[in-house]
C-alpha cells in the first residue's frame, strides 16, 4: 500500500528523469567538424625518395595545423598517403584506388613528372582534381581542366636561371649533360637549350646518360675537352650528386660552375656531393631565407619538428595542402569534385610560404622564381 510520502518521492523522481530526458533531446547536438579526404601519391621509396619523404613531412605539417584549428564547425582533412615507389605503374594503381575505392575529394602528387603524365590522364577522365606539387614538365596541365600545379615549370624557372648566371658570370659558351630516358630530365634539357639559344650562349657539346647510371666520367671528359664557361645538367638528385663529384674529380675546376635544374633543389643532394657542390647554381621556386612571415614560421616549425630545415619540395607540399584546403572550404562541399575544381581555378593572390599565389588561366603556378647558389653547404639567393 502506497503512502502519500512514497507517492510524493516517486513523483519527484519521475519529474527529474523526465527533465533529464527532455534536456538531452532538446539541447543542441555536438557538431563535429566535417571531413574531406585527400589522397597523397608520393615517392617515399625508389629513386625519388629524397623528394617524397620531405614532401610527406611538409604536407603532414600543414594538415596538423589545419586540423588543430578546425574546432567543431570547420573542415578536417583526412589524409591518405600512398607510396608510388617512384614508378609510373605503381602511381597508376594508387590513383585508381584513391578514385574508385577511397572516393577522395582530390589528389595531391605524384612526385615525379614521369609518373604524372600517365596518372593525371586517369584523374582527368574520372573528373578528379589533381594538384601537382613537384611536376615541372611542359604541357602537364594540357591534359585537362582537372589538372593543376603549384610547382613552377622549368620553362619559367630555367630562362631566369640562365639570364642571371650569364649576368653574374659572363657565360658565353657551355656544355650540356642530361638524362635522355626520363620526362623530367629530357624536358629540362629542352628548356635549357631554348633558354641558351635565346640568351645567345653557344652550346659546345651535348652528352646524355640513362637513369641508374653511376659512372659519368666519359661524358665529363668530353665536356672538359671543349673548355666551356659552365656545365648545364638536367638530372634527378641521385645522378646529380654523382655528376658533381665526378666533374671535380676529373679536374674540371670550381671556376667552371655547374648549373642544374629542379632536380638539384635538395639539401640531401648537397650533403651527398659534399664540397664538390660548392658554387652550384640552381633555379628555384622558393628559398629558406625568404623573409615572408608565413615562411619564417614554417621554416622554424619544420626544423624544430624534423630536426632538419625544409627544402623546396617540403615548402611546395605544405603550400599545396593550404591551397587545396582553401578551394575545398570555399567550394561549400567536402566531396564534390567538380565544385572543388571550379573553386581551385579561382584562387588568386593567396598568401602562402611561396609568396602570393595564383593559378594562371592554364592552371599553372604563378609566382616569382629565384636563382640559388650553394655556399658553405647551403643554398643562398643569387638573384631574382
Amino acid at each position: 500500500m502506497f503512502t502519500v510520502k512514497r507517492l510524493s518521492s516517486m513523483l519527484i523522481a519521475f519529474i527529474i528523469i523526465f527533465s533529464l530526458v527532455i534536456g538531452i533531446y532538446s539541447s543542441p547536438a555536438y557538431s563535429a567538424p566535417k571531413e574531406t579526404k585527400i589522397g597523397f601519391v608520393l615517392s617515399m621509396t625508389g629513386v625519388a625518395s629524397v623528394y617524397g619523404e620531405t614532401q610527406k613531412n611538409g604536407a603532414q605539417m600543414a594538415i596538423d595545423e589545419i586540423n588543430a584549428l578546425a574546432g567543431k564547425k570547420g573542415i578536417k582533412i583526412v589524409p591518405l598517403f600512398e607510396d608510388d615507389a617512384s614508378m609510373p605503374q605503381q602511381g597508376v594503381n594508387v590513383f585508381k584506388k584513391f578514385i574508385k575505392e577511397d572516393k577522395v575529394a582530390m589528389i595531391i602528387g605524384p612526385t615525379l613528372s614521369n609518373t604524372a603524365r600517365v596518372t593525371d590522364i586517369i584523374a582527368q577522365k574520372e573528373g578528379v582534381p589533381v594538384l601537382a606539387i613537384s611536376n615541372t614538365i611542359k604541357g602537364l596541365t594540357d591534359i585537362g581542366d582537372f589538372i593543376f600545379r603549384n610547382s613552377l615549370t622549368e620553362a619559367v624557372v630555367i630562362p631566369n636561371t640562365i639570364r642571371i648566371a650569364k649576368e653574374k658570370f659572363q657565360i658565353a659558351k657551355v656544355a650540356l649533360l642530361y638524362g635522355k630516358d626520363d620526362a623530367f630530365t629530357k624536358g629540362g634539357y629542352d628548356d635549357f637549350k631554348k633558354a641558351l639559344h635565346d640568351a645567345k650562349i653557344k652550346i659546345l657539346n651535348e652528352q646524355t646518360f640513362l637513369k641508374g647510371d653511376s659512372d659519368f666520367s666519359k661524358q665529363l671528359e668530353k665536356i672538359k675537352g671543349v673548355n666551356p664557361n659552365a656545365i648545364i645538367v638536367s638530372a634527378l638528385a641521385e645522378e646529380a650528386s654523382a655528376i658533381i663529384i665526378q666533374a671535380r674529380q676529373i679536374g674540371i675546376p670550381a671556376t667552371i660552375p655547374i648549373i642544374g635544374g629542379n632536380g638539384f633543389n635538395s639539401p640531401a643532394m648537397i650533403k651527398n656531393a659534399g664540397e664538390a657542390a660548392e658554387g652550384l647554381i640552381v633555379g628555384a621556386a622558393w628559398n629558406t631565407v625568404s623573409e615572408n612571415p608565413m615562411n619564417r614560421k614554417f621554416v622554424d616549425s619544420f626544423t624544430a619538428k624534423y630536426k632538419n630545415p625544409p627544402d623546396q619540395f617540403a615548402a611546395q607540399a605544405y603550400a599545396g595542402v593550404y591551397i587545396a584546403y582553401e578551394a575545398i572550404k570555399k567550394s561549400g562541399t567536402t566531396n564534390n569534385r567538380k565544385a572543388i575544381r571550379d573553386t581551385l581555378s579561382k584562387i588568386k593572390d593567396l598568401d602562402t610560404v611561396l609568396g602570393k599565389f595564383s593559378f594562371t588561366k592554364f592552371r599553372d603556378a604563378n609566382h616569382k622564381p629565384i636563382v640559388q647558389q650553394v655556399k658553405g653547404g647551403k643554398f643562398f639567393v643569387l638573384g631574382e
